[in-house]
C-alpha cells in the first residue's frame, strides 16, 4: 500500500466501491460465455449463428461506448437495446426484453465473482461503523440490486448509485455527489475506491470527496500518473482497506 497523502482518515465516515474489477472480478469463461451469446439469439428469436450474431452486438455497443464516454452519460436497458444494439428490430418487443438482454450480453462478456476477500471486508467495514455505498458504471438496472439481495449484502450499502438508472457516468462530479447526499453525508466525509486512475481519480476529486483509493488493473500498475490521476492511496487488493480504515470512535 502507499502511504495517504495529506489525508485525515479520522474524518472519513462513508466508503463507496466501484463494482467492476473492485469488488467484483470478471471471469472470461469460455462455456459461460458461449452459453450466454445462444441465450441471446434464442431471446431475439434470431436464426443467425449466435456467435456471429454477439459479434455485431459488440460492434454496435463499442459506438454507444463512445457516445456514452463522450457525453458522460448512460443509457436506460430499453434504450440501449431500441436505440443502438437492435434498432432494426421492433422497439416494443425489444424494449420488453431489455433487462433479460442485458444481463446474458452482459454474461457474453464473461462470469462475475466477488473479489477475494470482498464480502469479508463490507461485513467488517460495516461493523466498524461507516456508511456504505456503491458507485458505478453499468448498463444494467437490476442485476447489481438482485445479486446484493442473493449474496446477503444489500443490507450493508446505504446508497447504491448505478450510472444506468441515474442516467449520468463517472467522472460526471453528479453521481458522486448524488451518492452522498443519499448516504446522508458530505462529500469530504467520503472516500472512493475503484480501479481506474483517470477517470475514477477526476471524478472523485470534482466532487469533492475526501480520499481517492485506487486497486487498478495489472496493466495499470506501471502508469505514469499525472497531478489529476494521482491517487491518495493505490492498495493491492480489498481486504487492504481494513488496514487503513480503524473502527469510528462512539
Amino acid at each position: 500500500m502507499d502511504a495517504v497523502n495529506s489525508v485525515n482518515i479520522a474524518n472519513m465516515k462513508a466508503i463507496f466501491l466501484d463494482v467492476g474489477n473492485t469488488l467484483r472480478i470478471l471471469l472470461k469463461e469460455e462455456p459461460h460465455r458461449a452459453a450466454a451469446r445462444l441465450e441471446i439469439a434464442k431471446l431475439v428469436g434470431t436464426q443467425e449463428d449466435p456467435d456471429s450474431f454477439v459479434a455485431e452486438l459488440d460492434r454496435r455497443y463499442k459506438i454507444y461506448r463512445k457516445w456514452a464516454f463522450d457525453n458522460m452519460r448512460e443509457a436506460s436497458e430499453k434504450e440501449l437495446w431500441t436505440r443502438w444494439l437492435l434498432p432494426d428490430y421492433p422497439a416494443e418487443t425489444i424494449a420488453s426484453l431489455s433487462a433479460p438482454l442485458t444481463f446474458q450480453f452482459r454474461q457474453s462478456m464473461g462470469r462475475r465473482v466477488v473479489a477475494e476477500g470482498g464480502a469479508e471486508t463490507i461485513i467488517e467495514l460495516y461493523k466498524r461503523g461507516y456508511v456504505l455505498g456503491i458507485i458505478s458504471n453499468v448498463i444494467t438496472e437490476r442485476e447489481i440490486p438482485e445479486w446484493l439481495e442473493e449474496d446477503g449484502l444489500a443490507k450493508y450499502f446505504k446508497s447504491v448509485m448505478l450510472s444506468s438508472v441515474f442516467g449520468i457516468r463517472k467522472p460526471d462530479a453528479a453521481i458522486y455527489l448524488e451518492a452522498a447526499n443519499r448516504a446522508e453525508v458530505t462529500p469530504e466525509e467520503c472516500v472512493y475506491v475503484g480501479d481506474n486512475f483517470a477517470r475514477d481519480v477526476e471524478g472523485t476529486r470534482n466532487a469533492g470527496f475526501g480520499m481517492i483509493i485506487i486497486m487498478p488493473d495489472k496493466k495499470d500498475k506501471e502508469m505514469e500518473l499525472t497531478p489529476e490521476q494521482t491517487p491518495d492511496m493505490v492498495i493491492e487488493r480489498l481486504t487492504d482497506l481494513l488496514s487503513i480504515f480503524p473502527p469510528i470512535a462512539a
